[in-house]
C-alpha cells in the first residue's frame, strides 16, 4: 500500500470515528433542551419537563428503530417520498448500518424535543408521549428522507439542508406552534382589560442559570450537530468557523437590539439569540464564506426578537420558551439563506443569489420548504386534533395551577429540601454572617435621616417585664449586614432573617421580560423580625433608621406589635424572662 492509500484509509477512519463523535455530542444535546425548558418555565412543573425530554429520546428510539428508520434511509423509495422498510437491523445485523441508525436517531429525537418547549406547563404527560412517537416513527422520516436519503426528491433535485433547519428545527417549530395554538395559553398568560382588549402578562421562568446552561451545552454539541456529517478536515474547520461566527453574531445583535429597544440587555431574549444563530446557520454551514455566516447570524438575532414579540403579542399563542421563534422561524430563513449565499456549484447544487447563482437555488430551496412545512402542517394537525379528541391534550385548570410534578408524577417538589436562603449563616453567638454583602466600611457611609419633629419624638421606654414588642424590618438585602451592626451596638443580638418577595406603592421597578412588561416585579427583600422588653423599641427603631436610610424609594418600612407573651421552650420561662439572655 503506498502513501496515497495509507492516507486515504485513515482519513477514511478517522471521519467514520468522528461521525459516531457527533452522534454522541447530539445525544448530550437533549441535557441542552432538558435546562434550558426548565430554566424557562416555572419550578413546579420542573420534574415534568425533565421526564419529557428523557422519554421523547426514549420513546423515540423505539418507534425509530421498528418504523421510522425505514422509512427514512431504505434503499428502495416509493417514487422518492418514503422508503420501504426492511428490518435489516433484526434479519442482517452483520452488515447492518449501524453509524447510520445511530445519527439517524439521535438527530430525530431533536425534532421531538423542541416541541415540549412551547406546550410546557400546562400538557398531559401521556398525550406528549403519544405525540412523540408520531413525530419519531412518521412525520420527521419521511420529510428527513427526501432530503437526505440518496434516493430521496428533494436530495436528486439539489436541496440543501446540510444537517438540518428545515428537516429538523422548521419541522420541530411548526410542530410547536400549532400544538401550542391548539393547546392554548397557561392560565394568566392572557386577560383582557374592561374594554375587552387582550393584555399580555410575563411568566418569567424560574432559572436563568439553568436556562443558560443549557444554551451552552447545546452550544457545545451544535459542533457534533453541523460537524458530524463533514468528511474532511477542511470541511470540519469550515463548518466550525461558519457555525461560531454565526452564533456569535447572532448573540450580539440580540443583545444590542433588546438593550435599545428596552433600555436594557434582555438575559432569556439574548440567550434565546445565541440558539436562533446556531439554528440559522445548521442548512448552510458547509455552503456559506464568512461574510455569509455573519449575515445569517445578524439576520437571525433580529428574526427571534420580532418572531418572540409578534407570536406572544399578536397572535396571542403562548410559547413560554421562544421554541417557534428559534427553531421554526430561523430554520426557514437558515435554509433560504442557502439559496442566496451559496459559494459552490457542484453537481446539482448552484451558487447563491449574491453570489451570481441567480435564483435557480432559491427556487428549490422555497420549493422544499414549502413542502416539508406542508406535509408537518397536515400530519401534526391530524395528530394534535385525534389525541384532543380521544384522551386529552390538556391537564385540568387545578392540575396546571398546582403544578404538573405533582398532579402527573407524585412529585412533591423537584427541589426538596432547597429553600434559597442566600449566602447566610449564623455563628455559635448568634451573630448574623452575611458573605454575599460586603462590610459596611467597604461602602460610602449613609447620609443621616432628616430628625423627626420635637412633637412626634418619644422618650425611651423604661424596661418593663410587662411590655414586650416585636419589631418587623423589611428592607434591600445589601442592608443586611449595617443593620446587624445597628443592632449590636444597642445590645440586640437575636434576630430572625427571611427572604422574602414584595413591593410598596410603587410596586418595584418596571422591567420587561422577553418583550413582554411585567407589570407587577416582586422584589428581592429580607425580613428582620426582632423581640424586644429591655431595650426600648424607639433605640430600635432610631438604629434601624440609621442603617436602613438612604433617602430613595426602597429604603423599607419597620413595623411594630405588641407581643402578648413569650415561652422559652427549654426553661418554660414566660415573659420578660422568657427573653433574658436572647435580647
Amino acid at each position: 500500500m503506498n502513501v496515497n492509500d495509507i492516507l486515504t484509509q485513515a482519513n477514511s477512519n478517522m471521519f467514520s470515528i468522528w461521525f459516531l463523535i457527533g452522534a454522541a455530542l447530539v445525544f448530550f444535546m437533549q441535557a441542552g433542551f432538558a435546562m434550558v425548558e426548565t430554566g424557562f418555565t416555572r419550578a413546579k412543573n420542573a420534574g415534568n419537563i425533565i421526564m419529557k425530554n428523557l422519554m421523547d429520546f426514549c420513546i423515540g428510539t423505539v418507534v425509530f428503530l421498528f418504523l421510522g428508520f425505514g422509512l427514512m434511509m431504505a434503499e428502495d423509495t416509493v417514487m422518492g417520498l418514503v422508503g420501504i422498510p426492511n428490518l435489516d437491523l433484526f434479519t442482517n445485523f452483520a452488515e447492518f448500518n449501524w453509524s447510520s441508525f445511530v445519527f439517524n436517531l439521535v438527530f430525530c429525537a431533536t425534532a421531538a424535543t423542541i416541541v415540549s418547549g412551547s406546550m410546557a406547563e400546562r400538557t398531559k404527560f401521556n398525550a406528549y408521549l403519544i405525540y412523540s412517537a408520531v413525530i419519531s416513527a412518521v412525520i420527521y422520516p419521511i420529510e428527513a428522507g427526501w432530503i437526505w436519503n440518496g434516493g430521496g426528491w428533494l436530495f436528486n433535485l439539489g436541496y440543501v439542508d446540510f444537517a438540518g433547519s428545515s428537516a429538523i428545527h422548521m419541522v420541530g417549530g411548526l410542530s410547536a406552534f400549532i400544538g401550542a395554538a391548539i393547546l392554548g395559553p397557561r392560565i394568566g398568560k392572557y386577560t383582557k382589560d374592561k374594554n375587552g382588549k387582550t393584555l399580555v402578562n410575563a411568566i418569567p421562568g424560574h432559572s436563568i442559570t439553568l436556562g443558560a446552561l443549557g444554551v451552552f451545552i447545546l452550544w457545545f454539541g451544535w459542533y457534533g450537530f453541523n460537524g458530524a456529517a463533514c468528511t474532511s478536515v477542511e470541511q470540519l474547520a469550515q463548518v466550525f468557523g461558519t457555525t461560531t461566527i454565526s452564533a456569535g453574531f447572532a448573540t450580539v445583535t440580540t443583545m444590542l437590539f433588546t438593550w435599545f429597544k428596552n433600555g436594557k440587555p434582555d438575559v432569556s431574549m439574548t440567550l434565546n439569540g445565541s440558539l436562533a444563530g446556531l439554528v440559522a446557520i445548521t442548512a448552510p454551514c458547509a455552503n456559506v464564506d464568512a461574510t455569509g455566516a455573519v449575515i445569517i447570524g445578524i439576520v437571525g438575532g433580529f428574526l427571534v426578537v420580532f418572531a418572540v414579540e409578534f407570536i406572544d403579542m399578536k397572535l396571542h399563542v403562548d410559547d413560554p420558551v421562544g421554541a417557534v421563534a428559534v427553531h421554526g422561524v430561523n430554520g426557514i430563513w437558515g435554509t433560504l439563506a442557502v439559496g442566496l449565499f451559496g459559494i459552490y456549484d457542484t453537481g446539482s447544487v448552484t451558487k447563491g443569489l449574491f453570489y451570481g447563482g441567480g435564483l435557480r437555488q432559491l427556487g428549490i430551496q422555497l420549493l422544499g420548504v414549502a413542502c416539508i412545512l406542508l406535509w408537518t402542517a397536515v400530519t401534526i394537525t391530524i395528530t394534535f386534533i385525534i389525541i384532543k379528541k380521544t384522551i386529552g391534550l390538556r391537564v385540568s385548570s387545578e392540575e396546571e395551577m398546582e403544578g404538573l410534578d405533582i398532579k402527573e408524577h407524585g412529585l412533591a417538589s423537584s427541589y426538596a429540601d432547597f429553600m434559597p436562603a442566600g449566602n447566610m449563616y449564623y455563628s455559635a453567638g448568634s451573630s448574623l454572617i452575611s458573605s454575599a454583602v460586603p462590610a459596611a466600611a467597604e461602602r460610602p457611609a449613609n447620609p443621616a435621616p432628616p430628625a423627626a419633629p420635637a412633637s412626634e419624638r418619644k422618650e425611651a421606654m423604661p424596661a418593663s417585664e410587662n411590655k414586650i414588642s416585636k419589631v418587623t424590618i423589611i428592607t434591600r438585602q445589601d442592608k443586611l449586614e449595617e443593620l446587624k451592626n445597628e443592632m449590636n451596638k444597642i445590645d440586640v443580638t437575636g434576630m430572625t432573617v427571611t427572604q422574602v418577595m414584595g413591593y410598596g406603592l410603587q410596586k418595584g421597578q418596571i422591567q420587561v421580560y422577553r418583550g413582554v412588561p411585567v407589570e407587577t416585579n416582586l422584589l428581592p427583600k429580607v425580613q428582620v423580625d426582632i423581640v424586644v422588653s429591655k431595650v426600648p423599641v424607639s433605640e430600635v427603631l432610631n438604629a434601624a433608621r440609621r442603617a436602613l436610610y438612604t433617602g430613595n424609594i426602597g429604603d423599607g418600612k419597620i413595623f411594630v406589635y405588641s407581643v402578648t407573651d413569650v415561652v422559652k421552650v427549654r426553661t418554660g420561662e414566660t415573659g420578660f424572662d422568657a427573653l433574658q439572655g436572647e435580647d
